[in-house]
């Protein structure tokens, strides 16, 4: 397995293929179009953002897109993982961990303190963030009206 920044090429596959990375990742709540992922991807893109693609055969088996956000509160710059997600026949044989190392390494390289990212209450891949020493910092809640 091989993880690196995506072609041109590539990078146009990992955009279609985005919205049922949002679906998973929403756990079913959340179903993009791929003009609205576009909309959310292409400015964290734009600010320097990036994907990192997980390949095996020449084929992408998964992808990690990593940047930097700022804390609301005391406007401190940290890293931050956006997306996270491996196509369904090559979970549980270690690929998130590996991208998420090597997002983390990266993000270490580029000067951030701290990585921070977030979840849909549910997703199985919170035990693997906990797991590399991810710790509960907020919580959002919700009321269906």
């Amino acid at each position: 397995m091989d993880i690196r920044r995506p072609s041109d090429c590539e990078l146009k596959e990992v955009l279609l293929l985005s919205p049922q990375a949002v679906f998973d990742g929403t756990l079913g709540e959340v179903k993009p179009t791929i003009e609205k992922v576009k909309s959310l991807m292409e400015p964290l893109l734009e600010k320097g953002g990036y994907y990192l693609i997980a390949t095996e055969n020449g084929k992408i088996i998964g992808w990690i897109l990593l940047g930097a956000s700022k804390d609301q509160f005391t406007d401190k710059m940290n890293g931050f993982i956006y997306e996270l997600f491996v196509k369904e026949e090559f979970r549980g044989n270690g690929v998130s961990k590996l991208l998420m190392r090597t997002a983390i390494d990266q993000l270490r390289l580029n000067g951030y303190s701290e990585v921070r990212l977030s979840a849909f209450a549910g997703n199985q891949a919170i035990k693997l963030y906990e797991s590399m020493g991810f710790k509960l910092r907020t919580v959002s809640m919700s009321l269906p009206l």
